[in-house]
């Protein structure tokens, strides 16, 4: 993480730089994932280096295996590819250069690390600053050519915002660069490095790797140009909370600060991730990183160099997990698919006649086992693409053919427009731990639904995520408009032996469906 790059949100917003993390000493007990900055941190990595070969007729784990020979060093590798890999550096205006009084950078309202920050209580920590001089910010990361003529490939928290770029080739050149397209939703950026037509450059790898596979990740830590360290594919498709597309590989060769948007090789030579985050308590490597697959960079890269941006396609749904409570609350054989939480008004699901409470479990017939997997999936797909969705509601499965929308570049979030609770009065309903009213009898709380007017702290509900002011809009797929429907639905979900009933509830502008325990006796 480079000690410069402005962090973003999810949505394209600049974020004044830091990838980096917490200080040991007020956070001692917290591991963090964090996302690379200046300096640069992260590393990912793969391997196609077979370690055994397992008999099919072994009879016990380990049986008769016979390990496969394995390379004395990876010397002849990092020969071969050490030479694609360069060291970015970027100058960014410091527009807080006038402000003596504030040490330390903020980061923009949603944005990932904000988010962190704000969770736990804590203030961003003097790590996650850029070295200022003159009016500027410097920040380095690392990157590794693409193509001979100078396309190069880099994390877009390092080139974000910047009003310089300079690469630093292995051999000791110094380059200038610039910006041909970055994507935020992702981390990529491409850049193309002027002065040159013969570069040499990295190989994207074609296949995945596996779970054991040697991995070398190149990068510039610290500054340290060149700096090649080794490690296995620890785990794969990891979700690190970063955004609806984490799909990341998880090694665990030491990646520090500055190898933010630098290779992870296997031991053929080609790349098989793009290092962008690290898991640590203090900022500097515990030997778990993350890495962009390379499947992922070469569809982003593509579009960057035709167009300088990303389009996706959009079905435009809110969505959540389907938890075994809620699959059992709507009749569903397995916990899968994606539950729609609200249809967005005009969007093509809407206008497909998609509905809260619908659970998207397959496209093209291909099954969807998460929300996460739907978001991949559709946003793999062009704008103006035709898919067909199986769709189960209300007990039934049905098909329902589409054209996909363009994704915006921004997701404004409606604003609540609830004030002040008002009157604690209301009906109580002890067996959940809540007091209900009608929301039109509570100042800001709307017409529709029932207001959520007080939660014990030790009831089911509140373990649920249920907090004062949350409307409840509907209660097993029926609308409510008084506390008195709310108990009757529940009584019906009782008396047909439902172990839960599912309640759409409206929070802070979002909707969301929560499984909620019926009570017995």
């Amino acid at each position: 993480m480079h000690d410069r790059r402005p962090v973003q949100s999810s949505q394209s917003s600049h974020r004044p730089l830091s990838r980096s993390l917490l200080s040991a000493r007020k956070f001692a007990l917290m591991a963090s994932v964090v996302a690379g900055l200046g300096a640069g941190a992260y590393g990912l990595g793969h391997g196609s280096f077979d370690l055994i070969t397992t008999p099919a007729h072994a009879q016990q784990v380990g049986a008769n295996v016979q390990p496969a020979q394995q390379p004395v060093g990876f010397a002849d590798i990092v020969d071969k590819v050490k030479p694609s890999v360069i060291s970015v550096k970027v100058n960014i205006a410091d527009k807080m250069a006038k402000n003596e009084d504030r040490e330390d950078f903020s980061f923009p309202p949603g944005s990932p690390m904000e988010r962190f920050f704000r969770r736990f209580g804590g203030e961003m920590p003097p790590g996650l600053r850029g070295h200022r001089g003159g009016g500027m910010i410097t920040g380095q990361g690392s990157g590794f050519f693409i193509s001979a003529d100078g396309y190069a490939v880099t994390n877009n928290h390092v080139v974000e915002g910047a009003d310089k770029v300079e690469v630093t080739t292995d051999d000791g050149k110094t380059h200038k660069a610039k910006v041909i397209g970055t994507d935020p939703r992702t981390d990529l950026a491409l850049i193309k490095v002027e002065g040159g037509s013969n570069f040499p450059f990295a190989k994207l790898s074609d296949g995945k790797p596996r779970i054991g596979d040697w991995v070398l990740a190149v990068g510039n830590p610290f500054g340290l140009g060149g700096t090649v360290t080794a490690g296995i594919v620890s785990a794969m498709g990891r979700d690190i909370g970063n955004g609806p597309y984490d799909d990341f590989i998880q090694i665990d060769a030491p990646v520090n600060k500055g190898n933010s948007g630098g290779p992870a090789f296997n031991t053929n030579g080609e790349v098989v991730g793009v290092n962008t985050a690290i898991y640590s308590p203090s900022g500097g490597s515990i030997g778990i990183a993350f890495s962009i697959p390379a499947n992922t960079v070469k569809a982003v890269v593509e579009q960057l160099k035709d167009k300088g941006s990303v389009s996706r396609g959009w079905i435009g749904v809110q969505v959540q997990p389907v938890t075994p409570e809620i699959a059992d609350s709507l009749g569903l054989k397995k916990p899968e698919g994606a539950l729609v939480a609200e249809p967005q008004s005009g969007s093509p699901a809407a206008k497909a006649g998609i509905e809260s409470g619908d659970v998207i479990t397959a496209v093209d017939g291909t099954p969807v086992k998460d929300a996460r997997e739907l978001a991949r999936t559709i946003g793999a797909f062009a704008p103006g693409h035709s898919v067909k969705l199986t769709v189960f509601h209300k007990g039934k499965d049905r098909e329902l053919t589409l054209t996909l929308g363009e994704l915006p570049n921004k997701i404004e979030a409606s604003n609540s427009d609830r004030g002040d609770s008002g009157s604690n009065q209301g009906l109580d309903l002890p067996k959940l731990g809540l007091t209900l009213a009608p929301a039109g009898s509570v100042a800001g709380a709307g017409k529709e639904g029932v207001v959520v007017t007080d939660v014990d702290p030790k009831s089911a509900a509140a373990d649920r995520g249920f907090k004062e002011g949350d409307v409840i809009l509907e209660v097993a797929g029926k609308n409510v408009s008084n506390p008195g429907d709310v108990r009757d639905a529940l009584a019906s979900a009782k008396k047909d032996s439902k172990n839960s009933v599912l309640m759409r509830i409206r929070s802070g502008g979002s909707s969301r469906f929560v499984a909620v325990p019926i009570a017995k006796g």
